[in-house]
């Protein structure tokens, strides 16, 4: 869950937010595991002092980050993310959703949903996709509605949420966006299946080229020593 803590520097007077970035064409998001908590920490530790700010409220210290990602519970959230051709964790979700119990009991429930992008791939849709997968996954979960507390100045992700219907509220520094979702059917289950899948292959392939690409710089090394190897010898002989 997003931390509650105090942020002291002001913010921005209230304002519209500009528009969201528009939906972009499909990019492939994986779940991500227990396993893949050093690959979290290296994104979210990489993120500037400004990012982690509007991601977390206040500027969290490396020491706060990786306590985050040591407590999340990939049992009961849905953690997602993006990565790219080299396999570099570039962007991730985190789906913070009630106790199973819970949510039985009250036939529905909140979900709080968080995200961080690589600086270097701002504006290019990667938080809209984590957006839209985080809400397909949650009403797959039978939440009804989800939450976004961020920073009034997060203009970028308000104006993400404010574009798919949901109301925000500012509180001085503070925003809080409510979304209300539809409930999940025979649609949203095939696509999450679907999309789960199609990511896995994607993945499968990228780690398949990087290994071939390795190979082929490990053979043209040897091409290269066997060819230096191959002159100095002529020049002994």
């Amino acid at each position: 869950m997003t931390p509650q803590i105090d942020y002291l520097n002001a913010a921005l007077p209230p304002g519209p937010e500009p528009a969201a970035p528009e939906r972009p064409s499909w990019i492939p998001v994986r779940a991500l595991a227990a396993r893949h908590r050093p690959r979290l920490i290296e994104h979210l530790t990489a993120l500037p002092a400004g990012d982690r700010v509007l991601r977390f409220g206040h500027l969290a210290s490396d020491v706060q980050l990786t306590r985050y990602v040591e407590q999340l519970d990939f049992e009961r959230d849905d953690v997602s993310g993006i990565f790219d051709r080299r396999l570099q964790l570039v962007a991730m979700a985190h789906l913070a959703l009630p106790a199973p119990a819970d949510l039985a009991r009250h036939g529905g429930g909140v979900a709080e949903f968080g995200v961080s992008v690589a600086p270097w791939l701002r504006g290019r849709g990667l938080g809209v996709r984590l957006f839209d997968h985080a809400v397909l996954q949650a009403r797959n979960h039978g939440i009804d509605t989800l939450i976004i507390h961020a920073l009034s100045e997060n203009a970028t992700m308000l104006g993400i949420a404010r574009k798919a219907g949901a109301l925000v509220e500012r509180d001085g520094a503070d925003a809080t966006a409510r979304l209300r979702l539809p409930p999940h059917d025979m649609a949203s289950q095939v696509t999450a299946m679907l999309s789960a899948q199609a990511a896995e292959f994607d993945y499968g392939a990228k780690r398949q080229a990087r290994r071939v690409d390795g190979l082929l710089v490990r053979l043209g090394w040897l091409t290269q020593r066997s060819t230096r190897d191959d002159r100095d010898g002529g020049a002994g002989g």
